[in-house]
């Protein structure tokens, strides 16, 4: 084994001169820290990027997500259906409002499998959160036509205005991971009926704590009017934020929903913002050249599988993670293989432990044995460092320490 300690973390926020500025603007010119002006500017810079109709700042994924199944009604003894491989929050956002969460297990992908959504389906069913693990975009067009079906539909029971609008089971879309990423040619953002994202430290585009949903709504919803009630639903249901308050004779507001606190501050939008200007440009190439280098390299191994990049139907990952997977290896030998490279001074991760095997949902009576596909992805998976500010000589460096590790077992 290599006796050089190394020191390649497996993530690092962007914090460089930009963001800097954009902070120490929002602190020294604007004069303010909570929702406000950057964060409507951040808005405006994530719908023109996912073409989205429109787009609400949030303070979590978890908050977002929650925004939403509040808006359409979703409570005790309603059901949305997840993937069992995929982090808490996906379960908690529906548990936290009384819902009973319904898993199935994923494809090979990581990612839902369309298959088994239809047998469980049931008139409870209001919500379907597909996931993008890894930045790798679900497969909307299938799930979409199973919920579509006219014996699905026939099933569906509305028990909200929202409900009764739409006729049918809603797409949610964990898009945590898939900001930039594209389904069939369109953006995430666009190819569910409403898509949230993550903007957590680790995440592609940070501002620290946060996130965002993006509004993909079918008629006869009306955009402007669900924009407006959102944001008032994240402000304690107040139908102004503090910043309108200040302004010369604007103080009287009215609380017209017991909304939640979700709304995203100035001062947090403002890393972001410095960050998704530049997005398109430079921070998701230079995440795609790495991923690509890591994908050269791990293409000749034997009894590997690599995550998927593109397809040849136009979707492309985000390129958030890179999800590399041994498929010989137990979960034990995995984790030796993490123990090996932390000792070199690299850092890994898993992404994620399947939600069957946590304590929580074991006791809520989800079973592992019932998601074989979601544990074989699992027991052999290892998350490279992958980030804007690591460099392609640090990369060849974790290929290199896997491979003697790897030859050395």
């Amino acid at each position: 084994m290599p006796t050089t300690i190394t020191h390649i973390p497996f993530c690092r926020p962007l914090i460089d001169q930009p963001v800097m500025d954009e902070v120490m603007d929002c602190l020294t010119q604007t004069g303010w820290l909570t929702s406000g002006p950057k964060v409507l500017a951040l808005e405006a810079e994530i719908q023109q990027f996912t073409s989205a109709k429109s787009v609400i700042c949030v303070n979590s994924w978890t908050s977002g997500a929650m925004l939403i199944l509040r808006w359409f009604g979703v409570g005790p003894g309603d059901e949305v259906i997840i993937p069992a491989y995929t982090y808490a929050a996906t379960a908690l956002c529906a548990i936290n409002l009384g819902a009973k969460v319904v898993m199935v297990d994923v494809k090979d992908d990581f990612t839902l499998d369309p298959t088994q959504l239809a047998k469980a389906i049931t008139p409870r069913t209001k919500v379907i959160i597909p996931v993008d693990i890894g930045g790798w975009p679900a497969d909307y067009q299938a799930i979409e036509t199973v919920i579509k079906h006219p014996e699905i539909i026939h099933k569906f029971q509305a028990e909200s205005p929202e409900q009764e609008k739409l006729g049918r089971i809603l797409i949610l879309a964990d898009a945590a991971h898939s900001l930039g990423a594209v389904y069939r040619g369109k953006p995430v953002g666009t190819v569910a009926d409403v898509s949230v994202f993550s903007f957590h430290s680790v995440k592609n585009i940070t501002t620290g704590e946060g996130g965002a949903v993006a509004l993909n709504l079918p008629e006869p919803f009306d955009h402007t009017s669900t924009h407006r009630f959102l944001k008032t639903l994240a402000l304690n249901g107040q139908t102004k934020s503090a910043f309108e308050k200040n302004q010369a004779g604007g103080w009287r507001y009215d609380i017209v929903e017991a909304g939640l606190k979700a709304n995203m501050p100035d001062l947090c939008a403002a890393v972001g913002l410095a960050q998704i200007r530049r997005y398109e440009t430079s921070l998701l190439p230079e995440r795609k050249q790495l991923f690509l280098l890591y994908q050269h390299f791990f293409s000749t191994f034997e009894n590997v599988k690599l995550p998927n990049f593109d397809d040849f139907q136009g979707s492309i990952s985000s390129c958030h993670l890179y999800q590399l997977r041994f498929t010989d290896y137990t979960d034990q030998q995995r984790d030796w293989m993490i123990d090996q490279l932390a000792k070199t001074g690299i850092g890994t991760n898993v992404h994620y432990i399947p939600l069957p095997m946590l304590t929580l949902f074991k006791n809520l009576g989800f079973r592992m044995e019932d998601y074989p596909q979601s544990y074989r992805c699992f027991q052999g998976e290892i998350s490279l460092p992958i980030y804007n500010g690591l460099s392609p000589e640090e990369v060849k460096v974790v290929c290199s320490a896997i491979q003697r590790i790897h030859i050395s077992r």
